[in-house]
């Protein structure tokens, strides 16, 4: 399953997976091509960018601006792994057809087995992703539901083995003037 899920990945696959929230979709971040078939899987609009997860904080630090702000540091120790999405200042390795020409970027680690496990294995252990359904409609919490919504669309959908989504999307927040600001309130109160 992992070699497949590898040779997805680097022919501009895109990948449907269980996380601690909500399924996702997701492609390499390197792979501006199946960025875009994202967006048309979706009919997402081109101004909402993706964000970068992975299963390791560290995994993400070459696509953030160094150093990573204090009081996102503080949130980053006490909320991940888990439904907690930060928005961050990015570097230049972050391409902008992730975050839709934004300077800033949303970074996750998503507190789940079976997605930490894809992570894990795959080339640079980062997957540029959304939520796996059609924009404006609500996604999909089961691995039935991604086959439903998104199945024929998507390269792979990869068997939850067990894992579930809690169905509550990740809070997200920012900073300004190094105060905290929330973007969408989600599972977790910051």
């Amino acid at each position: 399953m992992l070699e497949k899920i590898n040779d997805i990945l680097k022919n501009d696959g895109v990948i449907a997976y269980v996380t601690d929230t909500v399924w996702g979709l997701g492609c390499l971040p390197s792979s501006e091509k199946a960025v875009k078939k994202i967006y048309e899987i979706k009919h997402r609009d081109g101004n909402k960018p993706l964000i970068l997860m992975s299963n390791e904080f560290y995994n993400l630090f070459d696509y953030l601006k160094q150093p990573v702000e204090k009081e996102a540091q503080k949130l980053i120790k006490k909320f991940f792994p888990g439904a907690l999405t930060l928005v961050l200042e990015k570097s230049a390795q972050t391409p902008d057809y992730i975050t839709s020409g934004l300077p800033t970027v949303g970074v996750r680690i998503p507190d789940n087995k079976t997605f930490a496990e894809i992570c894990k294995n795959i080339e640079g252990h980062v997957l540029a992703t959304t939520s796996a359904n059609m924009s404006g409609e609500a996604p999909a919490l089961t691995y039935e539901e991604a086959v439903k919504y998104i199945g024929d669309k998507v390269d792979l959908v990869i068997p939850d083995f067990g894992s579930t989504a809690k169905g509550r999307a990740s809070t997200v927040a920012g900073f300004k003037d190094g105060k905290t600001i929330i973007f969408r309130q989600g599972e977790i109160t910051v």
